[in-house]
Parts: structure tokens; C-alpha cells; sequence
């Protein structure tokens, strides 16, 4: 741990280190690091590593600080403190031909800048990249239960420090018991829990004086740590002797501290010693301990902290929302609404007000102190203010002598209810818990008590109450499931997960005066200094300012996040216990008429229910609502009752300085998103943050986050009384949608009902879609209403490709158009000369009006200048011009911007806010047009300088009508039938999809929507989707014709990195073989082998590599697909099935190849947008984006377009196919993948020869598997031996006769057989029959960050990594007879004649295996456009 604690903390600005010259521009990379300066080795943490990283590059508990002995060969963390110590060999510029100015201000980060020995690059000389060795990752050792205590090594010592954490030391002592028994003395594991338990033990007798537990300690100490022969480190004398210094007898206390100082002294720590203490004591103690010894610390200049900064703010308008008429509320008054409007109080409320800080200083500074002392309130309170409104809904009605029943009362005041019945029962399971702990006969409901009790303890009851009710009530109002509910596993973890967060936030709240006592690593010959500087800190924090919440620290962070990775199974436990409680307790009335004499009479029901469902075919439980409650709820969501933790920030967000450490204020949420359980994706990123290799993603944030936003007034109210009058006006939900339900059928029949019952349901359906989009839309109203004269700002992260993303879900500017409307800068500039003229085509963009010239928009806004006053003057009352355009709201906020400029006395002196949008043409395939150097596809998508822009969509509509009309010439009747129905909406969503891997299957449903949509009553809607599909294929892969080599390029590199070894892991095997590898001798006992647990070949011969790259910006890119293995959890509701993630699970081959093109191009037009964002700020630009949708001040469009532009140009005139391939060759470096070839190819037959021949070496049947072992041994022998330095042992290798030796001398690359999975990857390719059946129940866009944890989420038998017989020697390419005849008829004869069939095709289609050394193919050659001709299209973002 104090790896970690005793580093410096160099707080940094990503922003602050940049530097964007309007004539250089500098990237760190775009691959992996060139002249990457040698990382420094610091001492091992006393926890076990999580992961071994390639050598060069350090761990994250292999940080130090900073040394200027080493500064000449060391790469430093990115950091204002590290400027002086950097070197300049760690420069590098990949978007640049020439050297940057040689000057370095503060915003640039010093390896950023470029060198004359990197101008070109024909060749790469990469150094390694990140890289961290996992593919020996092997599932966790399992043991025996005993006394309740669970055999998962992870549960243990989560389990230990939740008990730690909440006093339960009798209980962690058990644990650590366990941990003896298991652990051998010398296991850094061991010693790492030893330390937890001390530590926590010396902070609770810090705190309370206990002489009894100092007591306990020191025995500890001597007889559970020392007497069973653990070696202790300097941590643990530091904490024995801050222990050791509470002893109220001073001599016993001199005493104990001088032997523990003794005892570190006979170990060689005194150096380490010394450090630990200055963390922990306080300035006397310090002072005390070094009078025992002849150590003295040491003080480097500069080492004094720094104040953290406060973020700056804008102070709010004086204008009083109380002008404005309030937001009339959904029908029936929601109470979501309510608590909305209560969340949103601290506002208005003139009592919230008051009671916020108001201390002396300027005015500036109590401004400040306020928005801050705002913001802190709306992101802390949200449970207990949930509480709250659900007791003052209650009270109202008591008030009026109305009970909570459910149609009478709010859902506010029958949860308080819920939660009055539900909060006492919780608080009688954990003293349950606590009574289960001390038995000494469990029974198994004690030990299921005894697993989760600690964890129950990190909260209130009443907090776990209110958590409970929101998480339920949240799902359930959300979920599109109707009366059948969801299933418990989501639940039960949602609700634990739920637990998690708020545990480690009261965590980190309840320890932050720890944080205090930490102290900053110093050294020097006086301690008198050292007093000095501490005694400066302490003042810093004693300051009653909001800074001191403010600063974050990485070791807090750190410490804590270590804690809280609770297990899969944990958390089901506690939200299955914690769900069980309110299932069994909340109730609801519900009016039922009696059978007999028909009155209304009330009766008490479970207001949620827990029963068995079949779903997907199988038996599972599932949690749903009462029926009953199923029409209130539609109309009341209780979503906003956990909006305000997100709500947009009325200061600036906290610029990002870590992994977790940005954002709002008091959050914990990382800079990147990572999927759920992607622990793979977790040590990456955290990783490369702590490198300081995330430095310009952060600083690209960090911009986005400082651009400020208010509501435009002028919208908001037209929008105001557009609501009120419960209309359908500009995408607003009516109130009362005029849908009528037809006419009942008065025949029998069977058909007509049928029909008749779909016609109900569908419009059912539309009503009840229409009321949840106008609940949703009131909630952002009364959010714009709170913040309409705020100035305020969206904190930002990315997804794992680096694609931005703001982190206030309800209310952004990537929302729907009504949000857009809604939006404008916060700051205005002059329109100036040119300004003007892109109000006009603003105007003329957000009408529609957007595929015209320049000269023709604005031509198009001059003669609808009427219409345009006419909607700014009478929005409602006037010929409403505005609501015709596509995006109305934006409209009408151009309209009103461009008559207050015209009416002004000077247009081009008119102060505007409102934000002007460039978007690119269809950004995946510009990006690909530029990869592949296709003029065709690049005069499409306005890479080529045009006089009028092109519209890709329309390009290939024309070419789809040339198909048909052929077609249709030749007599085909579908083309016939759809002579004259191709438009550009019909193509638009399938060409833009392409690019992102959409599959045909996909497409097809696509283009059948569109025909449904367009052409109701055309006879075959499936039919011609299908057909239309194809033709936008084929037209795609004739249009972008490198384009699509390069999606078929990027699917082969991703299919072999799926299907590879690692020398590490075919290292363990050999060693295995020979006797030289044994299983790991940590544990004196011997871990538990499952019935289904993998042996070890199986274990480490898995394929489980993921496709890894690295981005333009330095940030390593993880595709998470794996094959997720299940695990049963018993819990105290039922047991449940869980997807239980792992770093030992196989990749999911299928998408991590298909996944792969669409992903890398998202990662690309991440790259262009936060390039783009720091040049643009660099030029004093307001800026923000869309993805590829960029935004600025109209007086700024024309500088933003030339930095977009040069920005692609610098991407794109580098090699970057050819640096992924370098990165790909280096990472991957050793690796063997298993491929095919035809069976009966020539070099197949030669191969079959070869194995009949070879005796011993092969077998059959059930050896298979030991056969293909054998043959990849013997060809990483062979490759060894051709590698070699000794001319004997290179003829050795060539004399080997191997398959992949067969293979070279008979044949290449083109005679490999193509994988299944690529024959649908290219741009333009359309899946084979197979294809498309696998895929039908999981079309997903596998680019799109939302449907990340969508994937796979059907349970997968473990797949152990080796192929068996069936995969290669006889694999179908076609559709078995299990597949395809059986699920499509049951009839005999129609079975026969598919098995016949499809036995043809395998003979066809059977291929052979051989292992190769991984390489991959040629890059495909670039075409003939030349990048540099953007510099002049002027449509290129328009």
C-alpha cells in the first residue's frame, strides 16, 4: 500500500501542459511510444500485482518520484512539477513533417515536442507499448468453506476489510486466521493483509485511545504475524509504531517504538522506515521518533504542496426565475416532478439560500463559495434528500386526511411508507448478522449472514432502505418488459452494485481527516524543516474553504477503489437480501370489486411480486410490479429522483488529474467508461492514466467541460407556452394524444380478432410511448427552468475508444433537438464580417436546406426572410415557418439570433451566443475515403474540393436505381415493383451504419423499415429490403473500393490476434512438459478442482488475446468481447445465475473480429474531435462537439474549419495503417495462431500426407487435442531455431519439416481458407446463410457504447481456447441440419433434402488446421487520392 501512499502527488492539469501553435500541431503518438524514455523500477509494493506488465514499462505500484539523477533517461508522469526534469528524447510528432517553435510555454506538455529525427517515417522503430501480460491469467484458487467463511480468496479479503472498515475486528481476525492457514509465511499476499489489518486496527486506536485493542495489536503483531514466520516491511513498523505512540504509559510506549525501530534496522529499512512515518505522524511524533534514531529525513526544494485550485464560475444573473410561468406538470401530478423540482430548489429557495456559505470575502469569492457550496449540496444529498421528499409527500397528505393508497396519493408518500416498513427490518438483519458471528454452531442462514453482514454495515439502514426502493422503482419504471417484470440476477445486482458506490463515497467521505495525516515523502538533515512544511499543509486544510473537499488524492483513491471491487457474487447477496426485505414488506391498496354484491372493497397486496417465469426457454425468476401500480407508474417515473447527482454544474468541473480523479466535484466516476466487469480494460486505462499517457484525452476533456452553456431565454420561453398548451408541437408529446382505438369486429372470426387485438395493442403501445416521452421532456424543462440565468458546464469522460461523452445523462447538448434548442454559449462574441453569413446558413442547416451551396443557403434564408421574422416575432400565434424545418427548436433559436442581429444597430457589433454547427459528410467514410486513398469515394464525401457539396446518400441511391432498372430491363419482378421508390432516406441509415459495422442482416431490417415507413401498401416488405440491401452493398464496395480492403484488412489482423498463444504461454507448457513448471507453492494447501474446471493445458493454451491498439492520443484501446462464464450464487432470495467476467475467459473470436473496423475508425474520429478541440482553444475558440458534429461562434466558423481540416490533413498524411500493423507486429511479437487451409487444396493434401507419416506426433479421436499441442511446440521449436545466431541450429531449423513449413514452400497468404466471420467484415460484404442465422438474435451496433453490455448475454459453455475436430479437420462452412432443418420444419423429406445439401457443401468447405508464427498481411495499398487537396474544400465539414 505504501508503494503507492509514498509517491509525491504531482497534481496536474492535463489542459496547462499543452501547446498548439497555430503553425505546429503535435501529437505524442499514433501508434505505440516513439523514443520512448526508459522507465524507472521502484520498490514492490507489499501487495501482490495484479498483473505483470512488459518490461519498460511500469506497473502501477512501480511509480516512484521523481529522481534528477535519473531525469536523462526517465519518462516522467505529465505534470507541471516534472517540466524541469524532463528530457527531450521522449519527442515525437506524428501529424507533423516539420519542427514545432522551439520555445516551451506552460501549456505544452515537453515529450510533445517534435524532433528533426522524426519527420518522416518510412520505417518504425517503435518502442514497446503498453503492454500487460494477463494471457497466464488463470481462474481464482477456490478452497473449502470453514466457519462460515467462504473458499474465494477475493470474497476473504474483500470480506476482511468490509469487517475492518465497520470495527468487526473480531470477525476480520477470523478472516486473517483463514489467510494464515492458507497462505504460506513468505506470500506477499499475506503480508499485504497483515498490513490492512493493522492499519485499520492503529486508525481505530488512534481515534478512540483503546488501550485494550493497542493491546491486542502488539499481541497480533508478535504471534499471528511474527510467530508464524511473515516477514514484516516498513509499513508495518510505521503502523506499529503510530500505534505504539497512542500508549498512555510514555515509558512502554519509548520502549515498543524503539524495538520495533530496532527490529527494521536489523532488516536494512531504516531509509524506507523513515518515509512510512512521515506519512502517518504528525509533525510532534515525527519529532519523537527521530529522537530514538540517528535518521533524518530530507527536503527537496519544491516539494511543498500546493493549495488545490477552485474552479471558477460565473456569478448568476439577477434576473429571478419567478418571472417565468412554471412548467405545467404531466397529468395527474407526477411525483418525480416534484422531487425534480425539490432537487432543483437549491436555486430558488430563498431558504436554501440563506443556509448556504456566506462567509467574508469579496464578492467574487462568495460567489464562488456559494455555486461551489451549491454544487457540493445537489451531489451529495441524494438519497437523503429521496428520503425527505418522500416524508414531506406523506405528511401533505396526512395533512389533508388522505391516506397513502395508491390512486389517491403520490408514489412519494407510498414509498415512505415502504420505506417506514422496510428500514427497521434491515436494521434487524444486521444485528442478525453481527449475532451470526458469534456462534459457534452456524446454521447455513448464519452463514449466508456472516458472508454479507459486514458489507450491510457500510450504510444506515435507512440509506440501504432508500437505495433498495429507488434501484427497484428505477428499474421497474424503465423497464420495457410490461407486466413480466425483470429478472432477479439484474436486480439483485443492480441494487448491490447500487450498495458499492455509495458505500465507497460515505467511505471516502467518513476518512477524508485521514487524509489530512498523510504526509508528503520528504528528506533532508533537519526535521525542524520538515516540521515547517507540514505545519504549512496542516494551515491549508485548517482553512474552512471548499478547496480542501475539493483536492482528490490518488493514494485516497487508490486505497479505496482496492476495497471496494466487491465480487460478482457479494453484491447478488446483498441485493438479494436487501430486495427479499422489501419484497416481503411493501404493500399497496388496491380496489377489487366484489364477486357478489359488487362493491369496492380495499385490500393490502405485495407491491412487488417474485414468481417463475419462463424467459428465452428457460425457468428463472423474475421480479415485476402489482399490476395495479403498472398505469400510475407510466405516468410518474422516479427517475429524476436520482438526477440531481448529475445534474449539469453550476461551477467548472474538476479538471482531470487520474483515472478517477475529474469531473464533478465529489464523484468517483473514471475519465474512461469501462464495461461492466472488463477488468482486462480496467488495468489498461488506469495504467496509462497514471503513466501520464492519458494527458492530452484528458486535456481534450477538460476543454469540452470549461465551455459554458446557458438556457436562450427566448427558446425556453416559446417552448414554455408550446408545453402548456399539452399540444404536439416541435417533437413535443401531446398531452392527450388523439389516437382512437377501431371499431371491435362483431364476427368470430379467428383472423379478424387477431387483427383486431394487434391494432389495440400497437396503439396502446403508441400512447403509452407518447406519455413516457412527455414525462421524460418535462423533467428536462424543469431542469432548463432551474438553469435559465445559470451559467453552467457538462463534465465530460470518454467510452473505451475515446469517443466524449457529457456525464449529465438527463440534460445536454447531445440530446434531442429540444435540448438543442434549449442550449446556447454562455459567453458571446461579436458576429464581426463573416459572422452573419453563417447565421444565415445556420439557419438554412438546421431547416434541412443542408445539401445546397453555401451561396444557396443563404440565398434560401434572403427570400424566407419574412418567415424567419414572422417565427422569431409570432412563434405560435404567426404561419409557425419554423415547425416545418427538421430540426424545429434549433430553428427557431437561429431565427430569433439572426432578427435580434439584423435589428440591432450594428449586425456585425451583435453580441451572439448561439452556437453554429459544421458537421461532416458521413465522418466513418471520410476517414476510411482518406485510409484508402479512394477518389471516388472521397469526391463523395467532400474530401475533394467541389463547387457544391456531395451527398454520399444520394450518390448511392442513383447507383441503387441503376441496379433496379437494369434488373427490371431483365425482367426481375421485385426491381419492377420498386421502379421509382428509391429515395435518399431509404439508403441514408444503411450506408451510414455500414461504415460501422452494421451486418446484412441488419441492413436488411434497415432498408424493410424504410419500405414500411414510405410504402405501407407495398405486397413484400421483407422481400424488397433484402434486395434493396445488396444493391447498397454492392454500390458501397464499388464506390469506397480501399475502404473496403481495409475493413477486410482490419478482420483478418483481428481474427488471427483472437485465434493466438502467447510465448508465455507456450513457455508454461513446455516447462510443464519438461517438469520444470509446477503449480504456484503459495498456498500451503492445495486449492479445490471443480468438476468443469479446465486442466492446465486447456488453461494455458486458451486463446485470450483482445485486439489492443493504441490511439492517436496516446490511449490504449481494449475491445472487451469475451466469452463470459457463468457461476450459480446462492442467495437468500433464490440462486441465481451470473455472468461472472474474467481475464481467464476466452475472447469471443466473432466480434472480436467484426467489432474490431468500426471500432478502430471511432477511435480515429475521437482522435480528429479532441485534436480539434485543444487547437481551437489554443486560437481562443468556444468549442464543442457532437462526435463529428462540431460547434462555435459564428464569428469563429471559418477558423474552426481550417483547424478541422488541418487537423485530418496532419492524421491522415501519416502512415496510420502502417503504424497500426508496426504496433500490432511488436504487441503481438512470438505470439502463434492457429489457421486453415482448404482440405483439399494441394498444400492441404501435402499436409494430410505429412501426419500419416509422422508417428507418435499425431493421434486421433480424443488425442486430437494432444496432437495440435505437440505440432505448436514443434513449430515454436523450429521458429527458435531459425531465429538463432548459430548457423547449425538455423540449418536445424530449416531441415524441420512442420505443416507451417509444408505451407511456406507450397503456398501463401491466398491460399489460406477465409475465416467465416470475414466474409461479412468488409465494407460492402454481405454474410453468408449461416451468417446471418447466428446473428439474427444479437444484432447489435457493435461500435455503439450503449449495447456494450448487451452483448452476449446468453450463458456460453467455456470454450478451452483449443480448436477440436469438428472446428478444423471437417468444419461446415454451411448451416447444419440441427441448425437450419430442424428450427424451420419438422417434415421428414424436407430435412433429408437439407442434409444432403449441406453435406455437399461441407465437402466443399472442410478445412485442415496448422499452427503459424502470427504475422499479419500487407497493408492494402493506398489509392491515388491525395489528402492535401482537403485543405481546399471548402465543403468538408458544412
Amino acid at each position: 500500500m505504501f508503494a503507492r501512499v509514498s509517491k509525491p502527488k504531482f497534481k496536474h492539469h492535463a489542459s496547462n501542459q499543452l501547446q498548439l501553435s497555430p503553425s505546429d500541431f503535435n501529437l505524442p503518438w499514433l501508434c505505440p511510444a516513439l523514443y520512448r524514455q526508459k522507465p524507472r523500477r521502484r520498490p514492490s509494493s507489499t501487495s501482490t500485482p495484479l498483473h505483470v506488465v512488459q518490461h519498460k514499462r511500469p506497473v502501477l505500484a512501480e511509480l516512484k518520484s521523481p529522481d534528477p539523477t535519473l531525469q536523462s533517461n526517465t519518462r516522467r508522469l505529465a505534470s507541471v512539477t516534472a517540466l524541469d526534469y524532463l528530457s527531450s528524447a521522449d519527442q515525437y510528432v506524428p501529424f507533423e513533417n516539420k519542427p514545432p517553435a522551439p520555445q516551451l510555454d506552460v501549456f505544452q506538455s515537453p515529450w510533445l515536442a517534435a524532433s528533426d529525427t522524426v519527420a518522416t517515417h518510412n520505417t518504425f522503430d517503435l518502442d514497446p507499448p503498453l503492454v500487460i501480460k494477463d494471457s497466464l491469467t488463470t481462474k481464482p484458487p477456490r478452497f473449502r468453506s470453514i466457519d462460515a467463511i467462504s473458499g474465494e480468496l477475493g470474497d476473504i479479503l474483500t470480506t476482511m476489510k468490509a469487517c475492518l472498515h465497520v470495527g468487526r475486528f473480531q470477525r476480520a481476525a477470523a478472516l486473517m486466521r483463514r489467510l494464515n492457514a492458507i497462505y504460506k509465511p513468505d506470500s506477499p499476499a499475506l503480508l499485504a493483509a497483515h498490513n490492512d489489518y493493522i492499519r485499520e486496527s492503529v486508525w481505530k486506536i488512534a481515534s478512540t485511545r483503546d488501550q485494550r485493542l493497542l493491546n491486542d495489536l502488539q499481541t497480533w503483531f508478535e504471534v499471528e504475524l511474527r510467530g508464524r514466520g511473515i516477514i514484516p516491511n516498513a509499513t508495518t513498523y510505521a503502523f506499529m509504531i503510530q500505534a505504539t505512540l497512542q500508549d498512555i504509559d510514555m515509558s512502554r510506549s519509548n520502549r515498543s517504538t524503539r524495538r520495533y525501530l530496532h527490529l527494521a534496522e536489523e532488516q536494512g529499512l531504516q531509509d524506507e522506515l523513515m518515509n512510512a512515518l512521515l506519512l502517518v505522524l504528525n509533525e510532534q511524533d515525527v519529532g519523537r521518533v527521530t529522537r530514538m534514531t540517528t535518521l533524518r529525513p530530507s527536503i527537496r526544494a519544491g516539494d511543498s504542496p500546493t493549495s488545490a485550485e477552485v474552479p471558477a464560475t460565473t456569478p448568476p444573473s439577477d434576473v429571478a426565475n419567478s418571472e417565468l410561468p412554471e412548467v405545467r406538470p404531466v397529468d395527474r401530478m407526477l411525483p418525480g416532478w416534484r422531487a425534480l423540482k425539490k432537487s432543483l430548489s437549491v436555486f430558488s429557495d430563498p431558504l436554501v439560500a440563506s443556509m448556504l456559505d456566506t462567509s467574508e470575502g469579496t464578492e467574487e469569492e462568495k460567489s464562488k463559495r456559494i455555486d461551489i457550496d451549491r454544487q457540493l449540496r445537489m451531489e451529495q444529498d441524494t438519497y437523503e434528500s429521496a428520503i425527505e421528499r418522500w416524508r414531506s409527500d406523506y405528511e401533505d397528505l396526512k395533512r389533508l386526511g388522505i391516506n397513502a393508497k395508491l390512486k389517491q396519493s403520490s408514489f412519494g408518500a407510498l414509498m415512505w411508507k415502504w420505506h417506514e416498513a422496510t428500514e427497521p427490518v434491515i436494521r434487524d438483519e444486521i444485528k442478525l448478522a453481527n449475532e451470526a458471528e458469534a456462534k459457534a454452531a452456524k446454521q447455513p442462514t448464519d452463514e449466508s449472514r456472516c458472508h454479507y453482514g459486514p458489507f450491510l454495515q457500510y450504510l444506515e439502514a435507512k440509506k440501504l432502505s432508500a437505495i433498495t426502493i429507488l434501484s427497484c422503482m428505477t428499474a421497474l419504471g424503465t423497464a420495457a418488459t410490461g407486466d413480466r417484470g425483470i429478472l432477479v440476477s439484474q436486480m439483485v445486482m443492480k441494487i448491490g452494485e447500487a450498495v458499492q458506490d455509495e458505500s465507497m463515497a460515505a467511505f471516502l467521505k467518513s476518512i477524508q481527516f485521514r487524509q489530512s495525516s498523510l504526509r508528503q515523502l520528504v528528506r533532508g538533515p533537519d526535521v525542524r524543516e520538515v516540521t515547517h512544511q507540514l505545519k504549512s499543509r496542516r494551515e491549508s486544510h485548517r482553512r474552512k474553504d471548499v478547496s480542501a473537499i475539493l483536492a482528490s488524492s490518488s493514494e485516497l483513491w487508490s486505497h479505496a477503489l482496492n476495497d471496494f471491487q466487491w465480487s460478482r457474487p457479494v453484491k447478488a447477496r446483498i441485493g438479494a437480501v436487501l430486495l427479499s426485505k422489501l419484497i416481503d414488506q411493501a404493500k399497496v391498496s388496491v380496489s377489487r370489486k366484489h364477486l357478489e354484491d359488487g362493491s369496492i372493497r380495499e385490500e393490502m397486496q405485495p407491491a412487488f411480486l417474485h414468481q417463475n417465469l419462463y424467459h428465452g426457454g428457460r425457468r428463472v425468476g423474475m421480479v415485476s410490479l402489482n399490476s395495479s401500480m403498472y398505469d400510475p407508474l407510466s405516468r410518474e417515473p422516479v427517475a429524476a429522483s436520482l438526477s440531481q447527482k448529475h445534474l449539469p454544474m453550476v461551477v467548472e468541473p474538476k479538471p482531470w488529474a487520474g483515472f478517477r480523479e475529474g469531473g464533478f466535484l465529489t464523484s468517483t466516476e473514471p475519465i474512461v467508461r469501462i464495461p461492466q466487469g472488463d477488468v482486462q480494460n480496467l488495468q489498461y486505462c488506469t495504467i496509462a492514466a497514471e503513466n501520464g499517457d492519458m494527458a492530452q484525452v484528458s486535456a481534450g476533456l477538460d476543454i469540452l467541460a470549461r465551455t459554458p452553456w446557458q438556457i436562450n431565454r427566448q427558446v425556453f420561453e416559446v417552448m414554455l407556452e408550446a408545453w402548456n398548451t399539452g399540444e404536439a408541437i416541435g417533437g413535443i408529446a401531446p398531452d392527450d394524444p388523439k389516437i382512437e382505438l377501431p371499431p371491435e369486429p362483431l364476427t368470430q372470426d379467428r383472423t379478424a380478432r387477431c387483427i383486431y387485438f394487434q391494432e389495440v395493442r400497437r396503439i396502446s403501445n403508441e400512447k403509452a410511448a407518447y406519455k413516457s416521452q412527455r414525462c421524460f421532456q418535462n423533467f428536462q424543462l424543469e431542469i432548463a427552468r432551474a438553469y435559465v440565468n445559470e451559467t453552467f458546464y457538462f463534465p465530460h469522460n470518454v467510452d473505451f475508444r475515446g469517443r466524449a461523452y457529457p456525464m449529465s445523462p438527463f440534460f445536454n447538448y447531445m440530446g434531442a433537438d429540444l435540448c438543442r434548442g434549449l442550449l446556447s454559449f454562455g459567453i458571446g462574441k461579436p458576429l464581426g464580417p463573416r459572422g452573419l453569413r453563417w447565421l444565415k446558413i445556420q439557419v438554412a442547416n438546421v431547416f434541412g436546406y443542408d445539401k445546397a451551396s453555401f451561396e444557396e443557403r443563404i440565398a434560401f434564408a434572403e427570400e424566407h426572410h419574412v418567415d424567419i421574422l414572422d417565427s422569431a416575432n409570432n412563434s405560435l400565434t404567426g404561419g409557425r415557418w419554423w415547425l416545418k424545418a427538421e430540426d424545429p427548436w434549433q430553428c427557431l433559436a437561429a431565427c430569433k439570433e439572426l432578427r435580434n442581429a439584423l435589428e440591432s444597430p450594428n449586425a456585425h457589433a451583435y453580441v451572439s451566443k448561439l452556437a453554429v454547427h459544421q458537421d461532416g459528410t458521413c465522418n466513418g467514410l471520410q476517414h476510411y475515403a482518406a485510409l484508402g486513398g479512394d477518389s471516388i469515394g472521397a469526391k463523395q464525401v467532400n474530401l475533394e474540393p467541389g463547387d457544391r457539396p456531395s451527398d454520399v446518400y444520394s450518390g448511392v441511391a442513383e447507383l441503387v436505381k441503376d441496379d433496379i432498372a437494369e434488373d427490371a430491363r431483365q425482367g426481375v419482378s421485385i426491381a419492377q415493383l420498386l421502379e421509382g421508390k428509391i429515395t435518399r432516406k431509404v439508403v441514408k441509415q444503411t450506408v451510414m451504419t455500414n461504415v460501422y459495422g452494421v451486418t446484412f442482416a441488419g441492413a436488411r431490417e434497415q432498408v424493410t423499415r424504410q419500405m414500411k415507413d414510405h410504402y405501407p401498401d407495398f405486397p413484400d416488405h421483407i422481400a424488397a429490403g433484402g434486395y434493396i440491401a445488396r444493391s447498397i452493398f454492392r454500390a458501397l464496395a464499388n464506390m469506397f473500393n480501399g475502404a473496403h480492403d481495409i475493413q477486410y484488412w482490419l478482420g483478418d489482423c483481428a481474427g488471427r490476434i483472437a485465434m493466438a498463444v502467447t510465448p508465455e504461454q507456450m513457455e508454461r507448457v513446455e516447462a510443464a512438459r519438461e517438469g520444470k513448471w509446477k503449480e504456484p507453492e503459495e498456498f500451503r494447501k492445495r486449492p479445490l478442482k471443480g468438476r468443469k474446471d479446465l486442466g492446465w493445458k486447456e488453461e494455458f493454451l486458451a486463446f485470450k488475446q483482445s485486439v489492443i491498439w493504441t490511439s492517436p492520443l496516446k490511449m490504449p484501446v481494449v475491445q472487451p468481447y469475451r466469452r463470459k462464464t457463468v457461476e450459480n450464487v446462492a442467495t437468500s432470495l433464490q440462486r441465481i445465475t451470473l455472468h461472472n467476467p474474467s481475464l481467464a475467459d476466452p475472447v469471443n473470436k466473432r466480434k472480436q473480429l467484426q467489432a474490431f473496423p468500426p471500432n478502430f475508425i471511432h477511435s480515429l474520429d475521437a482522435t480528429h474531435m479532441l485534436l480539434s478541440a485543444m487547437h481551437c482553444e489554443k486560437k481562443g475558440l468556444v468549442f464543442t462537439a457532437v462526435h463529428d458534429s462540431f460547434w462555435t461562434h459564428a464569428s469563429d466558423v471559418d477558423t474552426m474549419n481550417g483547424v478541422l481540416r488541418d487537423t485530418f490533413i496532419k492524421m491522415h498524411s501519416e502512415d496510420i495503417m502502417g503504424r497500426l500493423g508496426a504496433e500490432f507486429a511488436m504487441r503481438y511479437k512470438g505470439c502463434m495462431y492457429i489457421t486453415a487451409v482448404k482440405y483439399n487444396s494441394p498444400v492441404g493434401k501435402k499436409i494430410k500426407e505429412w501426419r500419416r507419416n509422422l508417428s507418435g506426433l499425431h493421434s486421433g479421436g480424443k488425442k486430437l487435442q494432444e496432437s495440435q499441442v505437440n505440432e505448436l511446440l514443434l513449430e515454436r521449436r523450429r521458429t527458435k531455431l531459425l531465429a538463432s545466431e548459430k548457423d547449425e541450429e538455423r540449418e536445424e531449423g530449416k531441415a524441420m519439416v512442420t505443416a507451417c513449413s509444408i505451407f511456406e514452400q507450397s503456398a501463401g497468404e491466398a491460399d489460406l481458407a477465409v475465416e467465416n466471420e470475414l466474409e461479412d467484415v468488409a465494407l460492402g460484404s454481405t454474410s453468408s446463410a449461416r451468417e446471418n442465422k447466428l446473428q439474427a438474435n444479437e444484432q447489435i451496433s457493435v461500435g455503439d457504447e450503449e449495447n456494450i453490455g448487451n452483448i452476449d448475454t446468453a450463458p456460453q459453455t467455456v470454450d478451452m481456447g483449443i480448436p477440436t475436430h469438428e472446428d478444423f479437420i471437417e468444419e461446415d462452412g454451411g448451416i447444419t441440419v440441427t441448425d437450419e432443418a430442424q428450427s424451420e420444419t419438422d417434415d421428414f423429406n424436407a430435412m433429408k433434402e437439407a442434409k444432403a445439401k449441406y453435406a455437399a457443401q461441407s465437402a466443399r468447405t472442410r478445412k485442415i488446421w496448422l499452427w503459424r508464427p502470427l504475422t499479419f498481411p500487407p497493408v492494402p495499398a493506398k489509392g491515388d487520392f491525395d489528402v492535401s487537396r482537403i485543405e481546399k474544400s471548402q465543403y468538408f465539414f458544412s
